[in-house]
């Protein structure tokens, strides 16, 4: 930056309010300043930025899985705002080892990331406030445990209680759920509204229509589920992944009479045949959400917010949402 100065004839704090576009700077300025830089090849340190700053202009982003739909989508979103902001993304995939989150985590963190957005997948967060004493972090998808901090996630209970009540609307009487195996904060909330709307509309509560299962068996606790004497007639799956194995299943046994309602849009969802029908969880909405909290949280850090916000969801009807057949 001095050789550039140098040849340029300005200071040195002149050539970085260039390179950072400070429209106060003259055009005859900007001009000498652009043509030092290219003459000399001259790039920015951002390692020696970082050393001087703190931080690294980086926001973190830590999801269980960078592949799922849902999180890909806020992946996305948060990385957008964050460019318009002139800040840059690191992402890390969680993964499913609960007892992983807290190394894999802090590994992001040593790169002194300006912020953290994250999913987290483990039952204690705790381990995260030495952290927050100089770095906001904001949590979506699922709240935090062991710590205080900005939370922004979906109406679970609610949207499963919303589609349950569908599927009965349409007449069905025994409606299957598939969800997730593990203590995951989500499926709970989602298999409690299942539950709860069962209960309201008088359905009985039956064990055998509930399975829970990794990503990789769904596809076989569909069939499984099937193949009972009184199978259901309808399927609530509680998200994205799962989805995308119970509809490949529903094609290979040939039943796409059976209904089917999936907590979460995905890819060519819209596209199938038939068509899924979703609870809309609106990812770019709350990647965007998150992000602008996170800024606000850095540029006005004595700011009181409202730390929790549930965001509402809603059904979008396709050609799975269909009646019981007589099959």
């Amino acid at each position: 930056m001095q050789d550039v100065a140098a040849r340029a004839g300005v200071s040195a704090k002149t050539v970085s309010r260039v390179f950072n576009d400070d429209p106060h700077v003259t055009d005859e300025t900007r001009q000498r300043v652009t043509e030092a830089m290219q003459s000399l090849k001259y790039v920015p340190n951002m390692m020696a930025r970082t050393f001087r700053s703190g931080r690294a202009s980086v926001v973190g982003i830590a999801v269980p899985d960078i592949g799922d739909p849902f999180f890909a989508a806020i992946i996305r979103s948060v990385d957008r705002e964050s460019r318009a902001r002139g800040m840059s993304t690191a992402v890390t995939s969680l993964g499913d080892d609960a007892e992983l989150e807290k190394q894999t985590v802090e590994a992001l963190l040593r790169l002194q990331v300006n912020g953290l957005i994250i999913a987290p997948i483990s039952g204690d967060q705790s381990y995260l406030a030495p952290w927050l004493t100089n770095m906001p972090a904001v949590f979506i998808d699922r709240p935090p445990t062991g710590i205080t901090a900005d939370s922004f996630v979906e109406d679970d209970f609610g949207g499963a209680f919303l589609a349950t009540r569908h599927l009965f609307e349409l007449g069905h009487r025994r409606i299957g759920f598939v969800g997730d195996i593990g203590d995951i904060v989500t499926t709970g909330q989602r298999l409690d509204g299942y539950l709860a709307a069962v209960d309201e509309l008088a359905l009985g509560r039956h064990p055998d229509l509930i399975v829970r299962a990794s990503t990789n068996d769904a596809s076989r606790a569909v069939e499984a589920l099937l193949g009972q004497n009184e199978p259901p007639t309808a399927i609530f799956s509680s998200n994205a992944r799962t989805s995308l194995e119970v509809f490949p299943a529903l094609q290979r046994l040939d039943r796409t009479d059976v209904a089917l309602v999936s907590f979460g849009d995905f890819p060519m969802a819209a596209a199938l045949q038939p068509s899924v029908s979703v609870i809309d969880q609106d990812p770019d909405r709350l990647g965007r959400l998150a992000t602008e909290r996170l800024f606000a949280r850095l540029d006005t850090p004595a700011e009181q917010f409202t730390p929790a916000t549930v965001i509402p969801v809603s059904l979008v009807e396709r050609a799975s949402s269909k009646t019981p057949s007589a099959r």
